[in-house]
């Protein structure tokens, strides 16, 4: 019997009827001989309201503790939809995430999955349930609570798929797929009818929502084909393979954004060695992801180093930088929570010439400044100021002529 995993995204079990509806497609492929496992989110925004409530009664809230709150918003929409399966007919039985053997690193808030034991969930479905997993959550080695930060309930749906051997792994959300570009931006953005591993994660990396860039990675570590599709429609979603077509197309295949950028500039570092380490070893104890690193040309031994990371990490950065900044010499430390970052995204970028010098060039002739550049092999990203994100986004869609994109 086939085995599949569906996740359902916090809109889709936002409240009481958007959970029946998600009981009777969840019934409808058991209808169809499959063996059901499925992951949910928490209803709506009760996370969002979760943090703000434990802020109202500790300013300074400890990552364990907020991390077993978090994690009942999960349980409240797994055991919802499992009362709703029941309802309809269905033997169905909801675990946590420790009951479903999902085990973790301790660290709160970003934990890592380190391995799944599958035993509990294969033993539920060989007794006919459907198993409702919480998302977003694991267990440590010392039975402590762990969350997997936001997206995280993609993550442990990928995740299991992996450890039972799926035949997919369905993420249900409130898009139809995956776009060209923001949907919400761009009304001339084209759905795809499929994208490899490398180009979803390069645009989950840069800011696209539909999908957790975690997720993508394991699904391409284990090869597990992902379907993004919408919840409250039949339309045709995109899957996320390891293989898409090899026709002659254009090879930018999305464009994506990211607001939550802050950059931090060290000015006047002596350039020598240890200092790179000295600055950023502190930073990576702290747990904070430094995204972007730029250094100039040294002159007379004196350089300015910059980074880029989430507006959330800034204020803890900069209390671990500006004393390490002082102690080897450095001139001061400057902070901007002002920017964003604009990227196109596609197979061979750096292989065809023109890609690099047309982005440039369109955000030029839109008056749009270029703060930093970076690039990989498949991907050109420029950091902008914030309020140009909907100007840059429109006009690179339009200068790649995405709309006549083959889906």
């Amino acid at each position: 019997m086939a085995l599949i995993v569906q996740k359902y995204g916090g809109s889709s079990v936002a409240d009481a009827e958007k959970i029946k509806n998600v009981a009777r497609r969840v019934t409808r492929a058991k209808d169809e001989g499959k063996q059901v496992v499925v992951v949910v989110s928490a209803m709506g925004d009760t996370t969002d309201n979760l943090i703000k409530l434990a802020y109202q009664v500790n300013e300074q809230p400890g990552d364990r503790e907020l991390d077993v709150l978090l994690s009942t918003g999960e349980l409240v929409s797994s055991t919802l939809l499992a009362l709703a399966l029941e309802s309809l007919g269905c033997k169905a039985v909801s675990l946590t995430g420790a009951q479903a053997g999902i085990h973790t690193d301790s660290s709160y808030s970003r934990a890592r999955i380190l391995r799944i034991d599958p035993k509990r969930v294969i033993n539920e479905l060989e007794k006919g349930n459907i198993v409702i997993v919480a998302g977003f959550q694991g267990v440590t080695q010392e039975m402590d609570i762990t969350t997997l930060g936001r997206g995280g309930s993609d993550t442990t749906a990928v995740a299991l798929a992996a450890s039972l051997n799926a035949e997919i792994c369905q993420i249900y959300t409130d898009v139809e797929g995956v776009y060209t570009a923001d949907p919400r931006l761009v009304s001339e953005a084209r759905k795809l009818k499929e994208i490899g591993y490398e180009e979803m994660l390069e645009l989950a990396s840069c800011g696209a929502r539909v999908m957790h860039n975690r997720a993508v990675e394991l699904g391409g570590l284990y090869n597990v084909p992902i379907l993004v599709v919408s919840s409250f429609s039949d339309s045709p979603g995109t899957v996320i393979r390891k293989e898409v077509s090899m026709e002659v197309r254009n090879k930018v295949r999305g464009i994506a954004y990211d607001t939550n950028v802050s950059k931090v500039t060290i000015v006047g570092v002596p350039d020598h060695p240890g200092i790179a380490a000295a600055i950023f070893e502190p930073l990576a104890r702290a747990n904070i992801n430094i995204d972007n690193i730029f250094q100039n040309a040294s002159i007379n031994n004196i350089t300015d180093l910059t980074f880029t990371l989430t507006r959330g990490d800034l204020v803890k950065a900069m209390s671990i930088v500006e004393p390490v900044v002082k102690s080897v010499g450095g001139k001061q430390c400057v902070a901007d929570s002002t920017l964003a970052k604009v990227s196109i995204v596609g197979t061979g970028i750096q292989n065809a010439p023109g890609y690099a010098a047309r982005m440039f060039r369109t955000l030029y002739e839109q008056g749009i400044n270029i703060q930093l550049i970076t690039t990989s092999e498949i991907r050109i990203t420029c950091i902008i100021s914030e309020d140009r994100v909907k100007d840059a986004v429109q006009a690179l869609h339009q200068a790649f002529e995405l709309e006549k994109s083959q889906p």
